[in-house]
């Protein structure tokens, strides 16, 4: 799906189906995030903050970044009407360009990467911006043979996420599959998975 996509679906983008994924991701990163205490988090893709939000109140400062005008748009209204002041709305598509100057202790793709054609340099490029001994947290969808689309990965299995990542500079990489569900991917039945890695 390119930005032009998401810019059309923006405002109508939270549906209860995607709220209810979101808390089940939102739940999952809390769980992973006990161990330790991380002071900043940026979410890349975060689209209108569906999932990063309910974290805000774990982080003393936040970024959610989007290729998507509109997604950002609407994020920019939920950081003025929850009062998230130490939240900022960013639009970037680091695809393209390399220009986003932040650094945090905790980075985010959540349902991003199967939206990349190519991930490695992605994974790349965010690697640079995660603080030393911060924690890279990828949520996706496990490989699903089902699903075949031109623009859309069909899943990962742990063997290309972990390859992508030690690629791109990260080590200690763990991952585990967290939730099955119905009708959530392209209409298919599928499950999520949550990697952890560091740098």
């Amino acid at each position: 799906m390119d930005e032009n996509v998401f810019n059309q679906i923006a405002k109508k983008y939270d549906t209860e189906d995607r709220k209810q994924i979101a808390a089940i991701i939102a739940d999952e990163i809390k769980n992973t995030l006990t161990d330790k205490q991380y002071r900043s988090i940026l979410d890349y893709g975060g689209g209108t903050g569906l999932v990063t939000f309910q974290l805000a109140d774990q982080f003393e400062k936040g970024w959610l970044v989007d290729s998507s005008q509109e997604m950002i748009q609407v994020a920019q209204g939920k950081i003025d009407q929850q009062q998230l002041k130490h939240f900022e709305a960013i639009e970037c598509n680091l695809a393209e360009e390399d220009n986003l100057n932040v650094k945090a202790d905790v980075i985010v793709l959540s349902l991003v990467l199967l939206h990349v054609p190519d991930i490695v340099p992605l994974l790349q490029k965010l690697s640079k911006l995660l603080n030393p001994n911060g924690l890279f947290i990828i949520v996706d969808f496990d490989k699903n043979e089902k699903i075949q689309h031109p623009k859309v990965h069909n899943g990962f299995t742990e063997a290309e996420i972990n390859q992508a990542l030690n690629d791109a500079g990260f080590r200690d990489m763990k991952m585990h599959t967290f939730y099955h569900g119905s009708n959530i991917f392209m209409n298919q039945d599928a499950s999520l998975f949550i990697s952890t890695s560091t740098r």
